[in-house]
């Protein structure tokens, strides 16, 4: 059955009035896509404020306990947002990305994706509920936390879109993708179709707007992906990233190292 995978970043959850908008353009989405993920980023700057708590702790924390600590962020995110859901009536359930089945490589605070077993998501969609997934993090092999670094939230959803195939959706504080930051220059050009290279070229020259792993995911998998803005007054404009040829895969790709 068709599933929707939908990114919300720190910005789009910087404040507690943010849950209850997200909320509802998540319920306008369920009007057309019956069964939805959501993946969430920690809200604001709280993965920076937790960073600074643990090296005012140990100015060289370990990695594992480092893992352990900035994982919260996402949490406090997952569980506010099933809340701001249920307050509108709508059943969610929030899964760490543990919980979610993102098994990753030992490597704490960069870890890679190596597989998704996602059973407890699909329980949860066959039953009706609304998936709320913590982005940033998994578990690894071992069965330690870790986290796949910063930005790594993109990487979550994109993982996610794959394990399902499944398109992806990443609300942002843009409209998309532009050849300049429309925050410091209004007149930049807007783009609203383009090819994977063409994205990831845009990002490694230093445009946040999509972590480089995320997209070099997706193109392994022929995976679309749009990015839009969760700012309804910049509805319409938005950023389509696809392949320029049809392809499928057999068997889902994810990060093998």
């Amino acid at each position: 059955m068709d599933t929707l995978i939908m990114k919300f970043g720190g910005a789009s959850v910087a404040t507690p009035e943010h849950f209850s908008k997200i909320a509802d353009i998540i319920i306008e989405r369920l009007k057309s896509i019956p069964r939805i993920i959501i993946v969430v980023s920690a809200m604001g700057k709280t993965t920076d404020e937790l960073i600074n708590l643990a090296k005012q702790v140990n100015p060289s924390p370990p990695k594992r306990e480092y893992d352990m600590l900035v994982s919260v962020g996402e949490r406090i995110s997952i569980s506010l947002l099933a809340m701001a859901l249920a307050a509108k009536n709508y059943e969610a359930v929030s899964f760490t990305g543990s919980q979610s089945g993102i098994i990753t490589t030992e490597e704490h605070t960069e870890a890679r994706i190596l597989d998704i077993k996602p059973r407890r998501l699909i329980s949860s969609l066959d039953a009706g509920k609304i998936v709320i997934v913590a982005g940033f993090q998994g578990v690894s092999i071992n069965g330690n936390i870790t986290t796949l670094g910063r930005g790594g939230g993109d990487t979550s959803a994109v993982a996610l879109g794959v394990a399902f195939n499944a398109k992806v959706e990443f609300y942002k504080d843009v409209p998309g993708f532009f050849s300049e930051d429309p925050k410091i220059n209004p007149q930049a050009t807007h783009y609203s179709s383009l090819s994977y290279s063409q994205a990831l070229d845009i990002t490694t020259k230093g445009a946040k707007i999509l972590h480089p792993r995320s997209i070099q995911l997706a193109e392994k998998n022929f995976l679309q992906l749009q990015v839009l803005s969760f700012d309804e007054s910049k509805k319409g404009l938005t950023t389509l990233i696809h392949s320029d040829k049809c392809a499928s895969i057999e068997k889902p790709i994810y990060e093998q190292v």
